[in-house]
């Protein structure tokens, strides 16, 4: 079984990063300026380039790592960003904020909230990141992107009121995350949304979301590991740093933690006096009527609905009553030494608003012709055991075609401080029959939209963690193959399997771009994709050629697109190309 590329496209590959780096420097060293072209739809593109000149959140993890500075300053240092744009801290309580942090599912718990507010009539504003296709998806009105055209007008409104308020002793822009905070909150106002579901991007007690200082109501998702080199590297930690949003006064409610995370949060609300409740299960508010169905897949998602439910209807009764005491908890009592929020009758609203959810690239099936897409932006262990869970169950409960075989592929990158090596040993049990490696460049140009370009990776560090996830996958194979080698395997989410019987289990590959990569998998019959660019001459690869006849000659192929959630997005942005209009 190769593992590695040969030499022929080893050269095609390197040729390729000299290319896109040539055409990357170019198109920074060319960033348009106001005012933009008069080309159509170059003024949001040049919105966007100019934004992308901020350091991202790639950018400020990384630095992060290496710098010491204290993060209370660093969340205060928003203050005068806020001031400079034209808003007061006050001027955010009239926002009615809804503010939620969490590790797993917090996209998909805001989406739930969002969805059961807006079937109530309201008009909802939504801010979440990261963006999928275009960075306008990060800042919603009534669950939908706002346009282009306001993205521009906002963003340089914005822009230049920030460049011209800069003096010694400021500095003259925030970074990529902080001005999108900055940018939600003028829409969300000027556009006079009745509430404002917010997402906390990375943590919570320094995140640059906690300026706001009275939100409704709080709530925090499952936690895990991740970020650990921001927020700490135990559950315990994580848990403080995502406790941090919680406010005096200000309920909060939480879904059920292992014990230590779940007495951490417990402490953090009670040194603050922020009333924490713990929110009953999903089948609990279920019984008594029909059960519940929910627009997003598998059955991590109930968690998620189940939190939703008590955010909503806290926001409700704190809207219709103009302000609420302490909630008055269930009898029950929990061993957690948490009161158990209220039980409440489900109204139409909120099962409509529930079963009418949609959040793409989560637990996400797209059906094209013979091939089956499966998209989730899993990028740590407990939520890659979730998707593994999803994945399987999708795939037992598929129709089998009547002949002809079905093959399995695997797309995956990772990308910041997780540990592939972890995520691919849990993705194993899947059987794939060919696993796929690339960077989340959509294209090997400039020429694509400027929503998903990132300045603050070199292509040399993608292309070679995309070596890295080859080799992890290479050794989970000789493990499998050689008893010596094989370690005691880990349960899945429905215990261990065994190992796979397919004779390609190990064959991998790695392309240069996710085009690339889509062109191999689909082998021209996916009838949505059409290749961006001229197909694609793999045969130099001694896999590809033998893959690529097994591929076109498959009755059913199902593609399972995780790890990174970038990825994801590059993904739809081929498949669905309606997402990029």
């Amino acid at each position: 079984m190769a593992r590695a590329l040969c030499q022929q496209h080893a050269v095609r590959f390197l040729a390729a990063i000299s290319t896109l780096r040539a055409t990357r420097v170019g198109a920074r060293r060319g960033l348009s300026v106001w005012p933009a072209t008069e080309e159509p739809g170059m003024e949001y593109q040049d919105a966007v380039r100019t934004l992308n000149t901020l350091q991202s959140n790639a950018g400020y993890l990384e630095q992060a790592k290496h710098q010491q500075g204290n993060p209370q300053a660093q969340l205060e240092a928003m203050v005068p960003y806020l001031v400079r744009s034209g808003l007061q801290v006050e001027d955010l309580d009239r926002l009615n904020i809804i503010h939620v942090s969490g590790t797993k599912g917090k996209g998909s718990t805001c989406a739930f909230t969002e969805r059961i507010l807006r079937s109530y009539g309201l008009k909802t504003g939504f801010f979440s990141s990261p963006h999928l296709v275009q960075v306008r998806e990060r800042i919603r009105i009534n669950g939908q992107p706002i346009s282009p055209e306001l993205f521009t007008k906002y963003f340089w409104c914005l822009y230049h009121r920030l460049e011209e308020t800069k003096d010694g002793s400021h500095l003259s822009m925030p970074t990529y995350f902080r001005f999108l905070t900055l940018m939600a909150f003028h829409v969300f106002l000027q556009e006079k949304v009745d509430l404002a579901v917010v997402e906390v991007g990375i943590g919570g007690a320094y995140d640059c979301t906690n300026i706001v200082r009275k939100p409704v109501v709080c709530g925090v998702t499952s936690l895990g590991i991740d970020h650990t080199s921001l927020l700490g590297d135990t559950m315990e930690k994580i848990a403080w740093q995502k406790g941090g949003i919680f406010k005096r006064g200000i309920p909060a409610f939480t879904v059920l933690q292992p014990d230590g995370p779940l007495a951490v949060l417990r402490d953090r609300a009670r040194q603050i006096s922020c009333p924490l409740y713990l929110c009953p299960s999903l089948e609990a508010l279920e019984e008594g009527g029909p059960p519940l169905t929910l627009g997003l897949a598998g059955k991590h998602q109930r968690s998620n609905a189940a939190l939703a439910l008590q955010l909503a209807h806290y926001w409700l009764q704190w809207h219709n009553h103009q302000g609420l005491g302490e909630l008055k908890a269930s009898r029950l009592r929990t061993p957690w030494q948490l009161p158990l929020a209220p039980m409440f009758q489900l109204t139409s609203h909120m099962r409509h608003g529930l079963r009418d959810t949609e959040w793409p690239g989560r637990t996400q099936v797209l059906r094209h012709g013979p091939l089956t897409w499966y998209l989730d932006g899993a990028h740590t262990s407990s939520s890659m055991q979730a998707c593994v869970c999803w994945f399987r169950l999708e795939l037992q409960g598929r129709e089998r075609p009547s002949h002809g075989r079905e093959v399995r592929v695997l797309l995956f990158n990772s990308t910041g401080d997780r540990d592939p090596a972890v995520l691919l040993k849990l993705l194993w049990p899947c059987q794939f029959d060919y696993a796929v490696f690339c960077p989340n460049m959509t294209e090997m140009s400039s020429t694509g939209s400027a929503d998903q370009q990132n300045f603050m990776v070199t292509l040399d560090q993608v292309l070679l963690r995309c070596l890295t996830h080859q080799q992890h996958w290479g050794h989970l194979a000789e493990e499998q193959a050689c008893p010596a080698l094989r370690r005691t395997p880990s349960p899945g989410p429905d215990g261990p399997e065994p190992p796979s019987p397919h004779p390609h289990s190990a064959s991998s590959l790695v392309f240069s771009c996710i085009s690339h990569a889509l062109q191999w998998i689909t082998q021209g019959r996916d009838p949505i994709f059409q290749p961006p660019s001229p197909a694609q001459d793999f045969s130099a690869h001694p896999l590809a050629g033998s893959g690529a006849s097994v591929l076109h000659e498959a009755a059913a192929i199902h593609v399972l697109v995780t790890g990174s959630l970038h990825l994801v997005g590059g993904v739809l942005k081929l498949l669905e190309p309606s997402l990029c209009q």
